[in-house]
């Protein structure tokens, strides 16, 4: 094998195994990333496939309930528009409770209910995501100027 043979073979193998690298990394990224909605949007757009995702909102009103197993609690996630129903098997934050900001994630079922595998409750009474802000400011349930739902502000822009 001469030598100018040689450089291109480990030209070669060098550029696939940079390839192949690249390729991983985008895969795991990919894998990695988890897109918010409102539900107006899943219900306008569709829910994301299999993928997860998050869906934040407000804990609708008179929406809370137990299961019978005492561990799933259902609630509904609603930006003033829409609502969805949720499913969550776990413990709730303390800070969860109607009419508060809630950012849920997990996956959409086939039969429309949202099975949440962490549930976000805003942290004290001036915070709100913003991203559940700016939902419900889409929405047009909550405008610039007026005080926001529940008594929350939105979260500072940096």
């Amino acid at each position: 094998m001469t030598r100018k043979r040689r450089r291109m073979l480990v030209l070669a193998l060098a550029m696939g195994l940079l390839g192949s690298a690249t390729a991983l990394v985008l895969v795991a990224f990919q894998d990695s990333l988890v897109f918010f909605y409102s539900p107006s949007d899943v219900l306008a757009k569709g829910p994301p496939g299999d993928r997860s995702f998050r869906l934040g909102g407000l804990v609708e009103p008179a929406s809370v309930a137990r299961s019978e197993d005492g561990r799933t609690i259902h609630f509904r996630v609603t930006d003033g528009a829409n609502a969805i129903p949720v499913a969550y098997r776990g413990v709730l934050p303390d800070l969860f409770r109607e009419g508060q900001g809630v950012v849920t994630e997990g996956r959409m079922l086939a039969d429309g209910r949202f099975e949440a595998r962490e549930v976000l409750a805003k942290h004290d009474e001036t915070y709100m995501p913003r991203e559940v802000a700016d939902a419900l400011k889409k929405s047009g349930h909550w405008k610039e100027g007026e005080p926001p739902p529940a008594g929350g502000r939105p979260a500072a822009r940096p």
